[in-house]
C-alpha cells in the first residue's frame, strides 16, 4: 500500500495515535524534525524527500497552543517543499467550541483557527466529530468529517435491547441520532441552560428511560460538570446502567474526581486526545480511532469515497 507518491508525517501531539494510522496502513511515519529554541520558539524540517507527493500531516490541536502553531508550521513547510497536496489530519479540532458570536465583543475563534490553517497552505481537512458541523463551512478547502458513532458502536450491540440513546443538548442530536440508528435505540434529549463556561443545568429530559439502560454520547468532555450532572439527572428518572461514549477526552479540572464519584458505568472515549497522566480510572476505557483514519487517509489518496464509510443520517 505505501507509495513513494504517498507520505504521512506526524506532530508532536499525538504521536501514538499517528503511529498506529501507520501501521493500519502497512507503512512508516516519514521522518520530521521538530525542535524548540530555548524560548519556546518552533522549528520544523522533513527530513525526506517530498516534492510531488501527497502529504497527510496528523496533529491534534488541543491545548496547549503550540499544537496549532506547530501543525500551521509543518503545513507551510511542506508547501514550500513543493509537496502536490496537503492534508491536515486533525483527529480533535481545537477552538471549535467557539463557533459564532454569542454575545458582544467576543471571537468566533473557529473560523480564525480555519483561516490560519487555510493560509498555511492546506489543501484539504480531516478531523472527527466536531463540536459543531458547521465549522466545515468555515473552510473553502474541502473538509472531510468523520463520525465517531463508528468508533464505539460495536461496545453496545449487546445492550442494545434495553438501551436509550441520550444526548446532553438539543444540539448534539444529530450525533445521537447516529448512534440510535446504528444501535436500532430510542433517543432521548436533555434539555439544559449554560449560565457560563463549563457549567450547565438540567431542565427537562425529553424521553422515558426508567428501567433503561443509557447511553450518553457527546463530542468532547472536559470538566465533566455537564456529564455527570446529566447522570445524575437520568438516575433520578430511573435510569439503570449508564455508559458515556465520548470522542474527545480533555478532561481538564476536576473531570476525574468528579468521573470517579459519579454513578457512571464505564465511559468510552477515543485517542483523539492522549489521555492526562491523571485519568487512570477503572471507568475510562479507550479505544482507538486509528482505524478509520486510516482508511479515511487511504481512500483520500486514491479518490475514493469516504462518506460510504458511515451510515450517516441525513434526516
Amino acid at each position: 500500500m505505501a507509495s513513494s507518491d504517498y507520505k504521512i508525517f506526524s506532530g508532536s501531539s499525538n504521536l501514538p495515535l499517528a503511529e498506529k494510522i501507520a501501521v493500519k496502513l502497512e507503512m512508516s511515519l516519514g521522518a520530521v524534525e521538530l525542535k524548540r529554541f530555548s524560548d519556546g520558539e518552533i522549528w520544523v524540517k522533513f527530513g525526506e524527500n517530498i516534492r510531488g507527493s501527497d502529504v497527510f500531516i496528523i496533529q491534534s490541536t488541543n491545548p496547549p497552543s503550540d499544537n496549532l502553531i506547530e501543525l500551521l508550521i509543518m503545513v507551510d513547510a511542506a508547501k514550500r517543499a513543493s509537496a502536490k497536496r496537503i492534508t491536515a489530519v486533525i483527529p480533535y479540532f481545537g477552538y471549535s467550541r467557539q463557533d459564532r458570536k454569542d454575545q458582544p465583543r467576543v471571537s468566533i475563534s473557529a473560523k480564525l483557527v480555519a483561516n490560519l490553517i487555510t493560509v498555511a497552505g492546506a489543501d484539504r481537512v480531516m478531523t472527527m466529530d466536531l463540536h459543531a458541523s458547521q465549522i466545515q463551512g468555515f473552510f473553502d478547502i474541502p473538509f472531510d468529517h468523520l463520525y465517531g458513532s463508528s468508533v464505539f458502536s460495536g461496545k453496545f450491540d449487546q445492550l442494545k435491547n434495553n438501551l436509550v440513546v441520550v444526548s446532553p443538548d438539543v444540539g448534539g442530536i444529530k450525533m445521537a441520532r447516529s448512534y440510535a440508528k446504528r444501535l436500532q435505540a430510542d433517543l432521548v434529549v436533555i434539555d439544559k441552560r449554560r449560565p457560563k463556561q463549563n457549567l450547565a443545568e438540567v431542565v427537562h429530559i425529553i424521553g422515558n428511560v426508567e428501567g433503561k439502560d443509557v447511553l450518553l454520547v457527546d463530542d468532547l468532555i472536559d470538566t465533566a460538570g455537564t456529564f455527570v450532572g446529566a447522570i445524575e439527572a437520568l438516575k433520578n428518572k430511573g435510569a439503570q446502567k449508564i455508559y458515556g461514549a465520548i470522542t474527545h477526552p480533555l478532561l481538564s479540572g476536576p473531570a476525574i474526581e468528579r468521573i470517579n464519584n459519579s454513578q457512571l458505568t464505564k465511559l468510552f472515549v477515543s485517542d483523539s486526545i492522549p489521555l492526562s497522566k491523571n485519568a487512570d480510572t477503572s471507568k475510562i476505557e479507550v479505544i482507538s480511532a486509528a482505524g478509520i483514519f486510516a482508511e479515511a487517509i487511504r481512500r483520500t489518496y486514491n479518490n475514493e469515497s469516504i462518506s460510504s464509510l458511515f451510515d450517516i443520517d441525513k434526516g
